[in-house]
């Protein structure tokens, strides 16, 4: 019998592949499992427009719509990628799947800004985050899937004002970091913009530490509000919080940022 992971996520074998498309790893698979280990929260959110950046074999966006289910009507997903061999490999595990997306060539969300603004209820992003240099980020074929430039953080940076622009006003954003691209300094910068964050998962392998995080807009605590001091306690204690998550493998984890 199939595992209850296996029938909610997508399965590798039917995930389509090509040598310039980035195939499901630990980092996609890091993802995958923060959506299975937040699906209560995401079936009662009921989004009706989720969208993935940058969807490479389609497996994570795949997984999106089987976690939150086939006979979920009014769901719309659309996913991006700038590898042409990308949007092609996306649409053939989507279709080996049963379910669907609109899939769009362009360069993270470029041409998207109107008609998306304020519209997207969950975003899912493995980003280029590993530190590589500069001229590697946005280079042709496989490469533009991990190249982020200086502490990975090139793409990053220009992912997260856009995800502000196009998120709704219940909008979720589920970000993979790498502990290079210091990810209490991400979420203190989501913070200024209004956003709460927290560390679904943090994964450690013999290369890297991963974590997966969870923004989320929050009401209560105007940008007005976050003063120096604030963000200064807040960064501490986010730091302070990091190297014991290092010692878990494969764990989860509900503390905040």
């Amino acid at each position: 019998m199939a595992s209850y992971k296996e029938n909610r996520t997508a399965q590798i074998r039917l995930v389509s592949s090509h040598n310039e498309v980035y195939e499901p790893c630990d980092d996609s698979f890091a993802l995958v499992d923060a959506l299975l280990a937040d699906r209560t929260n995401l079936l009662e959110h009921c989004p009706t427009m989720c969208m993935e950046i940058g969807c490479g074999s389609g497996y994570v966006i795949t997984s999106l719509a089987l976690i939150l289910g086939r006979e979920r009507g009014g769901v719309n997903y659309i996913a991006t990628d700038i590898n042409p061999n990308a949007v092609k490999v996306t649409r053939e595990t989507l279709d080996a799947h049963g379910v669907d997306a609109e899939l769009i060539l362009t360069d993270i969300a470029s041409g998207l800004e109107n008609r998306l603004a304020g519209l997207v209820d969950v975003m899912v992003v493995n980003p280029p985050y590993v530190p590589t240099p500069e001229d590697e980020v946005g280079a042709e074929g496989i490469i533009s899937s991990w190249a982020g430039g200086e502490n990975g953080r090139r793409v990053i940076d220009r992912i997260l004002p856009v995800a502000d622009h196009l998120l709704s006003e219940k909008g979720w954003l589920y970000m993979v970091t790498l502990t290079a691209n210091n990810p209490s300094e991400i979420c203190l910068q989501m913070r200024k913009k209004g956003y709460a964050s927290k560390i679904i998962i943090q994964r450690s392998t013999e290369e890297e530490s991963l974590h997966i995080i969870k923004f989320w807009r929050d009401f209560d605590t105007t940008v007005d509000e976050v003063t120096d001091q604030s963000l200064i306690g807040f960064l501490g204690s986010l730091l302070a919080q990091i190297p014991l998550f290092s010692l878990w493998r494969g764990s989860n984890s509900n503390d905040n940022c």
